[in-house]
């Protein structure tokens, strides 16, 4: 089950749309993640995270807030 913070929704459609160019699968949110992006506005997924296998250490996301 996929766990989205309802705080920033417009974030998920950036995760969405980069996973589909990427060829990726998306990642699945625990519990530790969604709290993690609560309190950084940044989180990292592993092999943990994915159902499928991924060639790379993790897949970071932080959110950057422009001026």
């Amino acid at each position: 089950m996929m766990m989205r913070p309802q705080t920033v929704p417009e974030n998920f459609d950036g995760i969405h749309s980069a996973c589909y160019a990427f060829d990726l699968s998306e990642p699945i949110w625990l519990d530790s993640n969604v709290a993690e992006f609560k309190r950084h506005s940044k989180v990292r997924f592993y092999q943990d995270n994915f159902i499928d296998s991924i060639d790379f250490s993790y897949m970071e996301i932080q959110v950057i807030e422009e001026d």
